[in-house]
């Protein structure tokens, strides 16, 4: 919104609203004096034509003609004919209506609707000296009444309310003309006003875009007054002239700008093969916070293809390198696109983290999802080595997720990004155990606790790994099962929980079940084969369920 106007909307709600309060104070005077006036003159009839009446009755009273109809007749003719000598308009009107609300008098003819006398009784009965409305003959009129008990006669004294009104109605309607014409000369002149305060400050700005547009700073403002426009018109050409001076360094500035950052865009472009992004973003934002680790929940995922050293010695060197570079690329674009990061290559294996360098709230989730899809594209990609006549490869993936130490850790020379603790050692030893439960996937009790619900799980037993002196439970996962299989994970699950309560027998045939579903089931097998063995010979008081591993 313009500073013209702001200037209009503020001043013109004050101007308006003070010719609106005076012209109002001036309408209320006025109207209620005529109407004061228009009262107090209906009054003074009422009160003639009262007087009159009475005397009429005095005269008949005097002269003992009170009992003669004739006379009282006569005196109700002369009353009739006072009212009408005091009729001064055309619309006014005076009648008279006896107890029944039946007109018995009236200046000119009157037709009272059976609504009207019902009304006009309920009226008359508390009307005191007040004037009142009510319908008269279809039209509404103002009204002063009085009862005259010697002829018991309602005498009403009206007019059209219309009439009795006029001059109010011609003092309102010159009130809003006056109001209206104020109104339209105050914008006329505010704007004109408005426009010549702000039109200094109009060509300052048309000025301004045009430095914008065309980037000449040679263009300036015309002082044209000694007032604080015109001190601002100066200031700004004082100021364009110190940017003009500037423009020279200003450009160098950014010269050298545009070539620190295509130095930067290349740097990171090399970078971003050894280093994931968001980390290098970091390092370009906050490099002295890269060198301070930090403790955080991650997901850590290794893969490893087995019997890779028996691969190796039968392929020749640039076949192994040939096919290492293709397994590694849809490995590593799975993770990538699963909001995770490579962390190394370990010869043929990999390590992948998710959570650092930044954090998401399904980490554990992305990671498990990673390692079924890169499961996945080992199918394809083991389809290809057929049709080229290579060996297959197959992997194991282990995953747990927990607290480790992250950051750069190395020398001055090098450093790696990385993370380390005892979850990274477990997750590497969930991938060795894929071989000893024949599973291309195991997980972490951790892990579990993030997917459980979200992917088919399966508790597979309790160990205690080379490094961990308690026991951990391990899982596998799968992205869906079919019906039979997912009623046999089912059984499984509940035959281990069985297990740990040493309800050996119940596990057992809990097993048996799974292998009927799924026969030569190994897991099944192996535990069925324990759970049997205890039910002979019941473990110790103590026992926990955790078997201990010699392997990796």
């Amino acid at each position: 919104m313009s500073i013209r106007s702001k200037i209009i909307l503020v001043v013109l709600p004050l101007i308006i609203v003070t010719l609106v309060l005076a012209e109002a104070a001036s309408y209320f005077t006025a109207a209620n004096g005529i109407t004061r006036i228009a009262q107090g003159f209906l009054s003074f009839k009422v009160n003639e034509l009262q007087k009159y009446a009475d005397n009429q009755w005095a005269l008949l009273v005097e002269n003992d003609f009170a009992g003669r109809p004739d006379m009282v007749q006569a005196a109700k003719y002369a009353v009739e004919s006072y009212a009408q000598s005091i009729i001064l308009s055309e619309t006014e009107r005076i009648l008279a209506l006896d107890p029944a609300g039946k007109v018995v008098m009236s200046t000119a003819e009157v037709n009272l609707s059976p609504d009207e006398q019902e009304r006009l009784a309920g009226l008359l009965e508390d009307a005191g000296d007040d004037l009142f409305n009510a319908p008269i003959g279809g039209k509404e009129r103002v009204i002063r009444a009085f009862f005259f008990t010697p002829f018991r006669w309602w005498v009403l004294l009206t007019e059209e309310k219309a009439a009795f009104y006029r001059d109010v109605d011609a003092i309102t309607t010159q009130t809003l003309i006056m109001i209206g014409a104020a109104s339209v000369l105050a914008v006329v002149l505010l704007i004109f006003l408005a426009r010549l305060l702000t039109n200094p400050l109009g060509r300052v700005v048309k000025t301004m875009k045009g430095i914008i547009g065309s980037t000449d700073l040679s263009a300036r403002v015309d002082v044209e007054y000694r007032d604080e426009t015109g001190q601002l018109a100066h200031t700004f050409n004082i100021m364009i002239a110190e940017l003009e001076k500037a423009y020279g360094q200003i450009k160098r500035y950014a010269f050298e700008a545009v070539l620190a950052q295509k130095k930067e865009q290349r740097i990171r472009q090399i970078f971003q093969k050894y280093v994931p992004k968001d980390l290098i973003d970091r390092f370009f934002a906050s490099p002295e916070s890269m060198l301070v680790g930090d403790n955080r929940v991650i997901s850590i995922l290794f893969s490893d293809i087995r019997s890779f050293t028996t691969i190796s010695e039968g392929m020749a060197p640039d076949d192994l390198v040939n096919s290492l570079n293709r397994y590694f690329s849809g490995q590593v674009d799975i993770i990538m696109n699963r909001n995770g990061i490579v962390d190394k290559y370990i010869g043929d294996a990999i390590m992948a983290i998710w959570g650092a360098p930044v954090k998401h709230d399904d980490d554990a989730l992305q990671s498990v999802l990673a390692g079924l899809e890169m499961l996945d594209s080992l199918e394809d990609f083991n389809e290809n080595q057929r049709r080229l006549g290579k060996p297959e490869f197959h992997i194991g993936v282990g995953i747990s997720y927990g607290i480790v130490t992250v950051g750069n850790i190395g020398s001055e020379r090098k450093m790696d990004y990385t993370v380390i603790g005892d979850m990274v050692n477990l997750a590497s030893r969930m991938e060795g155990l894929t071989k000893a439960y024949r599973q291309p996937i195991l997980v972490s009790e951790t892990v579990y606790q993030e997917i459980q619900g979200k992917l088919p799980t399966r508790l597979l037993d309790t160990v205690a790994v080379k490094g961990k002196t308690q026991g951990v439970r391990i899982y596998t996962a799968r992205r869906s099962l079919p019906e039979d299989e997912g009623k046999a994970w089912a059984l499984h699950n509940e035959g281990m929980d069985l297990y740990y309560r040493r309800a050996f027998r119940e596990a057992a045939a809990k097993f048996q079940e799974t292998l009927t579903l799924l026969p030569h089931d190994f897991c099944a097998e192996v535990i069925l084969r324990r759970a049997m063995a205890y039910a002979l010979n019941p473990p110790p008081e103590g026992w926990n369920g955790v078997e201990v591993m010699k392997s990796k």
